[in-house]
């Protein structure tokens, strides 16, 4: 059984992970991560069907850090805020001391006319690892309910 103080360790990691993104800190949500984590972004059909396609695919937190800057730099889109709302996350802890976690998501963006939309409604399956600054993701899958986007995914979800 776990302990409270680890289930609040990881509601405090999902909760800051949204806050960063929702706050455009997008440099700071990458401390979130270990050098070797793994970020991709799938459609729940294409896990249902097995198929390997995501939507985003970083294999570790230099591809992220990259998509950053590129993001900052280079990339044009659709200028927006995030706001992001969570359910209870479902934890497990692992053999070795990891977490499995389940949780699930919904991502409103607000445009600078002030439209906000659904953009995006899925689920966070994450492999959380007790890193050199505390707790970390390992692994952050996460699965939308639709492969249809409405706009640009140019920011993490």
């Amino acid at each position: 059984m776990l302990v409270r103080e680890r289930i609040f360790e990881i509601e405090a990691l999902l909760e800051t992970h949204c806050r960063l993104i929702d706050e455009d800190r997008l440099e700071e949500w990458l401390d979130l991560f270990t050098e070797d984590a793994r970020y991709e972004i799938v459609s729940r059909e294409n896990v249902a069907l097995g198929l390997p396609l995501p939507l985003m695919l970083c294999e570790n937190k230099n591809m992220m850090r990259d998509r950053i800057v590129s993001l900052r730099n280079a990339n044009i889109y659709n200028l927006h805020t995030d706001r992001h709302i969570l359910s209870l996350p479902r934890i497990e802890m692992e053999d070795d001391g990891s977490f499995r976690v389940t949780t699930n998501y919904s991502l409103f963006q607000t445009n600078p006319e002030g439209v906000t939309v659904l953009f995006s409604v899925g689920c966070y399956h994450d492999h959380v690892v007790r890193g050199e600054t505390g707790l970390q993701f390992r692994g952050k899958k996460v699965i939308t309910d639709t492969g249809a986007v409405l706009s640009l995914l140019a920011t993490p979800i």
